[in-house]
Formats: C-alpha cells, sequence, structure tokens
C-alpha cells in the first residue's frame, strides 16, 4: 500500500487535504504530520509515494524549504506538492528549483484542480519507477510520459507540469504548427490563448536561464506554436 504524507500545520486544512486525497484514492495510507521534527523523523522512517507540503510550519516560517532538503538527501526523487498561502509568482520557482513537483496557492484552487494536481503527480511518480527518460532530439531530453525533469544540454529545466505537458506537445509536433486549441487539451484550468502564451512565454525564460541564444518555440501568428529545430 503506498503512503502519502500531509505536512501541515493548520489541522483543519491538513484534515480537508487527507479527506480528498482519501475520496480520490481510498486505497492509500495517510499521515498526517504538523511540525517539521514530526515530519522529519517519520521521513527517516517511511517511503513516501508523495508528499503534500506546506512551506510554513508553526513559527518556522521556511521550514517545509528544510523538508525538502531533508527529502532530496534521504529519498531523492520523491515528488513533493507544495500547498502555501505563500505567493505563487515568488514562490512556485523556488519551490520548482528545490525539486518540489507543484506548488498551489491557498485559497486560489479549489478540491477538483488539488485533486487532478495530486493525481497527476502519483501517477507520473509511478511511472517513473520503471521508466528512464528517453531523448526527444540530440539536445533536449523528455520524461516519457511528459511530466518530469526535462533537461537541455544535460541541465534540468526547472518547468511546472502544465508546462512540461505543453512543451511535449510541441516537441511531438516538431516542424509543425500546434494550435492553441490542440494546446488547450494539456492546460488544466485557464483555457485560453493569453494563458498558453504565458504558459510558452515561461518555458521561454525557463531554457533562456540556460541558454540564452534559445530560440526554438516560434510564435505562428493567429494559430498557435512551432518547436522549430
Amino acid at each position: 500500500m503506498d503512503k502519502v504524507a500531509v505536512i501541515e500545520d493548520d489541522r483543519p486544512t491538513s484534515d480537508q487535504l487527507a479527506g480528498w486525497i482519501k475520496a480520490a484514492r481510498p486505497e492509500l495510507e495517510i499521515h498526517q504530520w504538523y511540525d517539521r521534527d514530526s515530519a522529519e523523523a517519520a521521513l527517516a522512517r517511511e517511503r513516501y509515494a508523495l508528499v503534500v507540503l506546506d512551506i510554513e510550519l508553526g513559527r518556522e516560517r521556511h521550514a517545509g524549504v528544510a523538508i525538502i532538503n531533508t527529502i532530496n538527501k534521504l529519498h531523492q526523487g520523491t515528488p513533493v506538492l507544495v500547498v502555501s498561502a505563500m505567493p505563487a509568482a515568488i514562490y512556485r520557482s523556488i519551490m520548482k528549483a528545490l525539486d518540489a513537483w507543484d506548488y498551489l496557492q491557498k485559497t486560489t484552487f479549489d478540491e477538483p484542480e488539488f485533486v487532478e494536481t495530486f493525481l497527476d503527480i502519483l501517477r507520473s511518480a509511478r511511472a517513473q519507477r520503471g521508466a528512464e527518460p528517453a531523448p526527444d532530439d540530440d539536445e533536449l531530453s523528455l520524461d516519457p510520459l511528459w511530466q518530469r525533469s526535462p533537461t537541455w544540454r544535460g541541465q534540468r529545466i526547472n518547468l511546472p507540469l502544465t508546462a512540461q505537458r505543453i512543451l511535449a506537445v510541441l516537441v511531438q509536433h516538431k516542424g509543425q504548427t500546434v494550435s492553441y486549441e490542440d494546446l488547450f487539451e494539456v492546460v488544466k484550468s485557464g483555457r485560453n490563448r493569453d494563458n498558453v502564451r504565458k504558459h510558452v512565454s515561461a518555458i521561454r525564460d525557463a531554457f533562456r536561464d540556460l541558454d540564452p541564444a534559445f530560440d526554438a518555440i516560434e510564435n505562428v501568428p493567429m494559430r498557435g506554436f512551432r518547436w522549430s529545430r
């Protein structure tokens, strides 16, 4: 039986998240922890299939950062979904740099979005246990299920799951125009052109952090985007 840890100091919030998980996947064993010390002790004992984690725990403003570092030392590759009140615009990239798999900002999501994000991560983590990343071209490597740790010229690209899905669709259809409508299929929420453009902009920025000359994603006016390498 897979085990999931919910690390959240606010007990009603912890119970709500645990309840959503249990309703979606009754077979999972859920452990709830409310402070850094008990969470780190549990991580030393258990191997969790997924960790749902708040950043602030009690009076420790960045306890979640320390816990992610502990996870990376003890069980590298354990997926972490951060659920925090900290502004997503600031903290999402920070958490991704620490190897968290995704970030949800409290009060901005509902049960369906949480459950969909949780299950996406759980499925990709299970699939990844038996699948190694395969190269899609000479420079870019993507997970076979389009979910985890793309690399560019050997360096990991920090991208949220939705951005990874968009990138994978573009690469899968390299040299062809991928329409906005086709890209809507891999966007969980905000299925409109402005939102897709924001995701593509984030993808470009992530590549250019590693390669300032990156220009592989072309705009196709009024239609969509194309991977041109």
